[in-house]
């Protein structure tokens, strides 16, 4: 007879015997994988290096997935990217020294457009810790201190028992609004140890809750429902804590007119009867807000491209939502809310009184009529057709990422997103390379979806090794290079204030041919064909890339004035 309470004892028992008789030829390493995989971690980004073996040893005894790219900063951005995609948070595993440099500008791109990265670099031996010049192999004085000031957290770790409550710890902090990059580090000879502790199992990490205070909610419910004129600034804290459909159910109680920040590109639809879509750097939008009574601003810092380059003066009383602590009231005087979007969405949906306001919408069309006749006005015909052949041949559900390129700026503006997290670019840190390695990473999340990346020669320049990752993973992204021949947005900059321009033009290669030599088909493409070019690489499984020739202008700044 088999009584309840052995059911309860023999599981135990199991449990018991494998703590106390640990499977053999384990590392430290292992407690790096063991940790993640308990977390919750099915994929990891990186680069091998001497330092950090021990990790990836490891990782052949686990169910990780690896993704290797060719070089640091482009793991880092893959990293930042499936962190956007999934909103888990994206182990990304370096090398000492240079090798953990060579991740700053990714990371502070993940900082700066707060995507969820778990950084786990090595360190030099133990005996080389200290600040002392022992002359190991990527010796820095400090390795820590060039984190501190990109990443939301460090952790250091100086024994094996450290390793599995660091990562936890780190793991919680990545996770926890608002989401951001952090650093583990970990020595040589602390990952290379044979590893006598019991495997890694039961791990609670769970991101901390950060809800509004309700006396707060309270007071801006009233401002909101009292206001003549509310208007909605939506940023990137509203897709990432996935709070769009809150915005909408508030805009169209308020009947508060909503723009989205680049970064919150998709947190309102884009031809809703009260959006304003993303025009911020038009002087008419500006002026629309500031004429607002009561201004919400949700989940952005109103940095200096939401307020078209900080010549935004509101008028009227401004409420700001907002998870960092830092960028609160950090630009102008506000009603703070230091909440997580969502939360504090909800709450004002507890409390705000319904709004009747049915000269809004007729308001909105004005606004844009005066947005698309100063357009109009400048005869940029071939940037908007480019546009809208991207977005007629990029299925709705897909992906898409943007480099630091004149058809980016334009987007950030002019695209229609379709849906919420579908539209990514790097102008949160503002680095160049980010888009391909990025696009890489969000095929690796979500295999079922076309991924497209859009960078300028120069920007590709910086990602070219990652079409051999492409090709070794084979990856569903399509590359559209727009070649102007230099760094295009630099030229026009550097034309329009000196009367000419610099060290912007570039030699480069034959990118179809480049592309073909890594065994990724790749064609040549007009303006006239770019739709039906661009739509049959998206729709052919596996890397491709698509060349268009083009020197492309921005519209005119309305901000120098």
């Amino acid at each position: 007879m088999t009584h309840d309470h052995d059911l309860v004892l023999r599981p135990m028992a199991a449990q018991t015997e494998a703590a106390l008789n640990p499977p053999p030829g384990r590392n430290g390493g292992d407690l790096v994988v063991e940790t993640l995989a308990g977390l919750g971690a099915t994929t990891v980004f990186g680069l091998p290096g001497q330092h950090a073996l021990g990790m990836f040893d490891a990782l052949r005894r686990s169910d990780l997935r690896y993704v290797g790219l060719r070089v640091e900063n482009n793991a880092g951005f893959a990293a930042d990217a499936y962190g956007r995609i999934t909103g888990e948070a994206a182990p990304l595993l370096l090398s000492t020294g240079p090798g953990a440099l060579m991740s700053l500008a990714a990371l502070q791109e993940a900082a700066a457009a707060s995507a969820p990265v778990l950084a786990i670099g090595s360190q030099v031996p133990t005996a080389g810790l200290g600040g002392g010049r022992h002359g190991y192999l990527h010796e820095l004085p400090d390795q820590a201190a060039s984190f501190r000031g990109v990443v939301k957290s460090v952790h250091t770790v100086r024994t094996q028992s450290q390793i599995p409550s660091a990562i936890a710890a780190a793991w919680q902090s990545a996770l926890t609004a608002p989401h951001g990059p952090v650093w583990v580090e970990i020595p040589q000879d602390v990952l290379l140890a044979p590893a006598s502790l019991p495997v890694v199992t039961g791990l609670d990490a769970a991101p901390e809750d950060l809800p509004p205070r309700p006396e707060l909610t309270a007071v801006a419910a009233d401002l909101l429902s009292r206001a003549a004129r509310p208007a909605i600034i939506a940023g990137g804290g509203v897709v990432r804590s996935d709070a769009s459909g809150k915005l909408r159910e508030l805009a169209e109680r308020l009947q508060a007119p909503v723009v989205t920040t680049f970064g919150g590109k998709g947190a309102f639809p884009w031809n809703h009867p009260l959006s304003l879509q993303s025009w911020l750097e038009d002087r008419h939008t500006t002026d629309f807000l500031e004429d607002a009574d009561v201004l919400l601003v949700v989940g952005s810092g109103l940095g200096e491209l939401s307020s078209n380059y900080h010549t935004f003066r509101p008028r009227g009383r401004v409420v700001q939502i907002e998870a960092d602590l830092g960028k609160l009231e950090s630009n102008h005087p506000a009603l703070g809310i230091h909440a997580d979007a969502r939360l504090a969405l909800q709450a004002l949906l507890e409390t705000v009184r319904e709004r009747r306001d049915p000269a809004a919408p007729e308001r909105v069309r004005a606004l844009l009529s005066r947005v698309g006749e100063r357009i109009a006005s400048q005869e940029l015909t071939l940037e908007q057709e480019l546009l809208a052949s991207v977005r007629r041949a990029l299925p709705a559900s897909a992906p898409s990422f943007w480099d630091m390129t004149i058809l980016a700026y334009w987007a950030w503006s002019a695209f229609d997103p379709k849906k919420p997290n579908t539209m990514h670019s790097a102008q949160g840190a503002g680095g160049l390379g980010y888009a391909f390695p990025a696009a890489l990473g969000a095929a690796v999340a979500d295999p079922s979806q076309p991924v497209l990346a859009v960078s300028g020669d120069g920007g590709a320049l910086y990602s070219v090794a990652e079409l051999a990752t492409a090709r070794q993973h084979d990856l569903n992204v399509t590359w559209l290079i727009v070649d102007d021949g230099g760094y295009g947005i630099l030229r026009e900059y550097m034309t329009d204030a000196f009367g000419q321009a610099t060290a912007t033009e570039l030699a480069r290669p034959d990118y179809v041919a480049l592309a073909e030599s890594f065994g990724v088909p790749g064609v040549r493409t007009t303006p006239d064909a770019l739709e039906t070019d661009l739509a049959k690489a998206l729709a052919s499984p596996g890397p491709s890339v698509v060349v268009l020739p083009a020197v492309l202008r921005m519209f005119a700044p309305t901000h120098l004035g």
